[in-house]
């Protein structure tokens, strides 16, 4: 069975020197990569920019920007039986990308943005039969209630809620897992490998590895 993973941040240009990006480490999705390749799964793993190195035995395609992974995604996820979608993809990029540096005048500057394309959403909307699709929600507040509304407007199986009041790039996390048939699963603070080694034992339960085996 193969396993597609996203992780970490976007970049998008404003100029051969500058960018919009955010703070992901990438390291929950390359936890969940390694953890779902330990499980026997075939793993892609698309990643965005990060200081990490790629898990043994993994598939690695490297990204830059939202469209980048959302190619790569949509080129990977039609025969993938998981697809994790852990990446913290910008939503918003400039709308006119320079070919060189932009000079700075004694005026403001304002930067016009467009709207990357949703790629969660695709992939709901196309998600074959059989396929597990599970999102991310990282929220400052009304954490459950918009994780919830996320899973449902993007027909999603799963969806990993976790707050990002504290910082963004943490070593450990605390995750709070919702399933489309109402199912509430708590993950406290822990490292993040081994909440995602939790959460691939509840999204998926029967890893290919050992089909009467929990997940490690």
């Amino acid at each position: 069975m193969k396993a597609l993973v996203t992780a970490g941040p976007t970049v998008e240009r404003i100029d051969p020197v500058r960018f919009i990006s955010n703070r992901s480490s990438g390291r929950m999705g390359y936890e969940l990569a390694a953890a779902a390749r330990d499980a026997g799964f075939e793993v892609v793993l698309v990643s965005g920019p990060t200081r990490l190195e790629p898990p043994a035995g993994v598939k690695l395609i490297r990204v830059e920007s939202a469209a980048e992974m959302a190619a790569a995604v949509k080129a990977e996820a039609p025969d993938a039986t998981l697809v994790v979608m852990a990446a913290a993809v910008a939503d918003y990029r400039p709308a006119q990308t320079l070919d060189h540096k932009l000079k700075k005048s004694d005026g403001e500057l304002v930067l016009k943005l467009e709207r990357t394309e949703d790629i969660l959403a695709a992939l709901g909307a196309a998600k074959p039969a059989g396929q597990i699709l599970v999102g991310f929600a990282a929220e400052s507040e009304d954490l459950i209630a918009n994780a919830r509304g996320k899973l449902e407007r993007k027909n999603l199986d799963w969806i990993a809620a976790n707050s990002v009041a504290e910082g963004f790039a943490t070593a450990t996390d605390a995750v709070t897992l919702l399933g489309r048939g109402g199912e509430t699963v708590e993950l406290p603070r822990a490292p993040k490998s081994e909440i995602a080694r939790a959460i691939l034992r509840h999204v998926f339960p029967h890893p290919p590895a050992a089909p009467s085996q929990p997940i490690p």
